[in-house]
């Protein structure tokens, strides 16, 4: 879709005007000039997505026929239920984009489903987000320096690559990241969701209800993702338990070997596992 000359104007449908699709329109309508198309069941939401200039046109699903690619901001099982049930209100080459937090499930139930039909989907995960959720919370700076992931395949047309990563890189991605849907899935495990359980578990201490006056920066940052939405979150925790476990096993694991140190009171051994901690996070850096 994109020549050496200019790019061409696209229509492009966002289903979910949450805190993700709120933000990509918004983003998409600040610093392109394509044509946004949103949908979703609520009613308000809509409204203030056409209030706001988020959206150029409400759209039912019958409407994305007219879009070159549509973004899916829904949790994972929505995202696989409202294409397989709508699969004929897509255009012969549209380009789909799914952007929840999980790669396997949407690409495995999808991707074959839509290349019979004759259309691209490719999995996409937006590494940004924020401690609220709702079309409330979006911002067309939400994506400004982030890593958006994609996963595409053998079969992933590169005329669809190229157009997607112009198209994130116009709304303020810096990195655009390839990956197979497991090695997302893997990944992700470790650097945001282990992260997500170990705040919520830390938050429950009876101490959190009296810490005002004893915390400071590593209090917040350690409790900031602690603050969710349960429901999505339950979801993608699921869809990806088998990796999620095995980072709660081994951070399990690691928290034992500091608990054993400073029960036996054990100061070479407590000094050692901090050192290997703090060289660690230095070489990363």
């Amino acid at each position: 879709m994109f020549g050496t000359t200019k790019a061409p104007i696209l229509t492009i449908g966002v289903v979910g005007l949450g805190l993700i699709g709120g933000s990509m329109a918004k983003a998409l309508k600040k610093y392109t000039n394509h044509r946004i198309l949103g949908c979703d069941i609520d009613e308000a939401t809509i409204r203030e997505a056409l209030s706001s200039r988020s959206i150029d046109q409400a759209a039912a699903p019958a409407d994305l026929s007219g879009c070159e690619v549509v973004l899916f901001a829904l949790y994972p099982q929505q995202t696989v239920q409202f294409v397989k049930e709508h699969l004929d209100c897509f255009r012969p080459g549209c380009i789909l984009v799914d952007l929840c937090g999980v790669k396997r499930y949407t690409v495995d139930s999808l991707t074959g489903l839509c290349a019979e039909k004759g259309l691209t989907f490719i999995g996409g995960h937006p590494m940004a987000g924020k401690e609220c959720w709702g079309f409330s919370g979006a911002d067309a700076e939400l994506y400004a320096g982030a890593s958006m992931i994609l996963t595409p395949d053998g079969r992933t047309p590169q005329a669809a690559l190229y157009l997607l990563t112009v198209l994130f890189a116009a709304v303020g991605f810096s990195t655009i990241t390839t990956a197979t849907p497991a090695e997302h899935d893997s990944m992700i495990a470790f650097t945001s969701q282990l992260a997500h359980i170990v705040s919520s578990a830390y938050i429950k201490s009876p101490r959190a209800q009296q810490h005002a006056g004893f915390s400071a920066g590593s209090y917040k940052d350690l409790t900031r993702v602690a603050k969710l939405n349960p429901k999505m979150w339950t979801e993608l925790f699921l869809e990806n338990g088998d990796y999620l476990v095995e980072e709660i096993d081994e951070i399990t694991r690691h928290l034992q070997e500091y608990r054993e140190a400073i029960v036996t009171k054990d100061a070479p051994r407590l000094y050692q596992l901090l050192e290997d901690g703090r060289r660690k996070k230095e070489a990363l850096q």
